[in-house]
């Protein structure tokens, strides 16, 4: 018996390897993370003599600054792979590139973010994770020979895995997928290869780790909905709570970028600095996992919680601004946790009896900073909701995470992984529009068919060409054929009912000579750069070697169809 076997079905196969892959992967990160954190960070602090008070704690800068230095190598030997928060560049190749990620950029992502985090650097593991996963995905989907669209699901899948297993997740890691990675947009097949993906992933971490949520919370109960006002000041709270971690973190990567001392410097420098932070608050070091713990079972103080949220601010960003590797989702779960509890202990100090416990709002702060800072609402519910099993909580996140996202849009347009991007003037939600028309030039779509009129012609020869039908548009020559202008329609529609002047007035006195023009190997993106900046219908065509030399003319209208003939492809 012969059996058929469908795109569908080859989608949804590829994303259970992907999810298999995917667990696999994370596992081996963690694994490199565990060593190098117990070689570096804890040998290192046996090593020192570092204890519990501030004085035991001066040699703990050495630990993180040892642990940039390890970085060195690696930057050298793969400049613009390791340095710095990644994750943006991997969104930009993703939507704007088509995906190509290869298998050093995977075995990458697992040794650097080990290296920074292992030694103390305060940054996280799950953008690196997320790379990972959706690296694995690129590579399945390029070795098959897939479209970039198909490319790209692959990718999500595998960043959903990823997600998934590291953070023991299943919906988050879907949610990620769809928010981040896939912007929003998706078809019911998609949908399905996320979820697959995801839930073999968990399946195979949980095989492994077990199936306890990362963080264990004491039970909470909060005082129910008449609280709701409460928690949407929470979520306007988080959200300019969020824009300043967004705006103080590329501050702080541009006074890095601004100094002017080698780069691994910097990067020394940078690990020193989050050091000497740590002798205060040691607190902000890692991904912060255990003082999450701590807060959640109420062991800190509302000044100890507000120090942590802007301590771990400024670690974060002098981490990652520096060079260090790693990501900015745990922090911000750190963030979140800190800045709920000292909220919510100043809420309870007010209305006493009628708010909910401190705890309850640091759990709320977890999902609900990391959805403003990073404008992925359902990621952050999600993950906050699998991450605490705080399930009876799913309104109030809603209401704090929605509110938060909202603040946030509205002050600052960008999120934290979209924020460089913008100011590279890539817009992800464009991305594909772009990648379209990078992808033609204008040689496929320009027109060989054209005339050319003189300079020294008079006004009325145009004249006659636009009322035969010949056009509207003309490109003006001089009389050895070198082009000097075009003249339009526009330019001559005053002097239509003029006998006298369409005779006695030359082309080249009305002609607009200073002019854009493409080549045949230009870009439709460049072509269409040209038509809005000159405001224009149709542009000529020159040979690259001879720019005064016209081979043809582009109008809007054909790079528009050709647009909408490739976008339905």
């Amino acid at each position: 018996m012969r059996f058929l076997v469908d795109r569908h079905t080859v989608t949804l196969l590829i994303a259970v390897f992907t999810g298999v892959a995917s667990a696999a992967a994370v596992i081996m990160f963690r694994a490199t993370l565990d060593f190098m954190k117990t070689h570096l960070l804890t040998y290192g602090q046996r090593l020192l003599g570092i204890g519990e008070t501030i004085d035991s704690r001066l040699l703990l800068p050495l630990i993180p600054a040892i642990g940039a230095a390890l970085l060195i190598p690696i930057s050298k030997r793969f400049p613009g792979e390791v340095n710095g928060y990644t994750f943006p560049k991997f969104l930009a190749k993703v939507n704007v590139k088509g995906g190509p990620i290869s298998v050093k950029t995977v075995l990458l992502r697992i040794i650097a973010p080990s290296i920074t985090i292992g030694s103390g650097g305060s940054a996280g593991v799950e953008g690196p994770a997320a790379v990972i996963g959706g690296g694995i995905g690129s590579i399945v989907g390029h070795w098959l020979g897939f479209s970039d669209k198909r490319v790209k699901l692959f990718i999500a899948a595998g960043a959903a895995g990823a997600i998934a297993a590291i953070f023991n997740a299943p919906i988050a890691g879907v949610m990620f997928a769809l928010e981040i990675i896939l912007l929003g947009t998706y078809e019911i097949t998609s949908f399905g290869a996320l979820v697959i993906s995801a839930a073999i992933a968990t399946a195979v971490s949980q095989s492994y780790f077990g199936s306890e949520p990362v963080f264990r919370v004491p039970t909470h109960i909060y005082t129910g909905l008449s609280e709701t006002p409460i928690f949407l000041l929470f979520g306007v709270f988080v959200g300019f709570l969020a824009v300043l971690f967004i705006i103080i973190f590329y501050k702080i990567k541009d006074l890095f970028d601004s100094i002017s001392i080698h780069p691994y410097l910097k990067l020394i420098a940078g690990g020193g600095v989050v050091g000497l932070f740590a002798i205060f608050f040691p607190q902000i070091m890692g991904n912060g996992y255990e003082s999450i713990t701590d807060v959640l079972a109420g062991r800190y103080g509302i000044f100890l919680c507000l120090a942590l949220v802007f301590f771990k601010i400024f670690a974060t960003s002098v981490t990652l601004g520096s060079g260090s590797a790693g990501g900015v989702f745990a922090p911000s779960l750190f963030i979140g946790a800190m800045a709920g509890w000292a909220f919510g202990g100043v809420v309870q100090h007010i209305f006493h009896g009628f708010a909910s416990e401190p705890e309850f709002y640091a759990m709320l702060g977890i999902g609900a900073f990391l959805s403003a800072a990073t404008h992925a609402p359902l990621t952050g519910m999600f993950l906050m909701l699998e991450m605490t099993e705080g399930y009876s909580a799913i309104i109030p996140v809603m209401l704090t995470a929605v509110t938060g996202v909202f603040i946030a849009k509205m002050l600052l347009k960008d999120s934290i992984d979209t924020f460089s991007l913008s100011r590279q003037g890539i817009d992800l939600v464009m991305g594909k529009e772009i990648h379209v028309l990078e992808s033609l030039k204008v040689k496929d779509v320009m027109t060989k068919d054209f005339i050319a009129v003189k300079h020294s012609q008079p006004i009325k020869s145009v004249y006659e060409l636009i009322v035969g039908g010949q056009g509207l548009c003309f490109p003006v020559v001089t009389e050895n054929c070198r082009l000097i202008g075009i003249i339009t329609v526009d330019d001559i529609k005053m002097v239509f009912s003029d006998e006298y002047i369409q005779q006695t007035v030359t082309v080249g006195e009305l002609a607009t000579e200073d002019i854009p023009v493409v080549t045949g190997y230009d870009t439709l993106r460049r072509a269409f750069e040209c038509f809005t900046i000159a405001d224009l219908e149709e542009l000529p065509v020159v040979n690259p070697l001879n720019k005064g030399e016209i081979i043809g003319m582009l109008k809007r209208g054909a790079v528009i169809s050709a647009y909408n003939r490739e976008l339905m492809k």
